[in-house]
């Protein structure tokens, strides 16, 4: 079983923060507990307590990396508010509003299974 939920280390870690550097700890652990509170709520059939329940899903490596990425893809995102990338000679590029990577990985969006309600 992975750790649940991941810590601000794994975050830095994953975004190759040299180690020591603390400026940004405070936007990068308030990004990675937005991604956890969201991946918990989408993906509500999952047990994160410490004890889960025997037969019951548990945060896997896909989840767990999934959060990481989320956070780190808002933590990125936040440089560029209007949604475009300059790329120099080659004008401006669009960001895309969603990421396909990380919805497969978390399994949300079109990657979840059917939901009945």
């Amino acid at each position: 079983m992975a750790t649940w939920p991941p810590q601000l280390a794994d975050l830095k870690a994953d975004l190759k923060v040299p180690d020591g550097t603390q400026g940004d700890d405070a936007v990068l652990q308030s990004c990675l507990d937005a991604a956890v509170a969201k991946v918990c709520e989408v993906r509500s059939d999952v047990d994160y307590g410490p004890y889960p329940m025997p037969g019951a899903k548990v945060p896997d490596a896909d989840l767990l990396l999934g959060t990481i990425r989320l956070a780190g893809r808002w933590f990125i995102r936040r440089r560029s508010p209007d949604a475009l990338v300059n790329m120099g000679d080659m004008g401006s590029a669009r960001i895309p509003s969603f990421d396909p990577d990380i919805e497969r990985l978390l399994g949300i969006g079109r990657f979840r299974g059917p939901v009945f309600a």
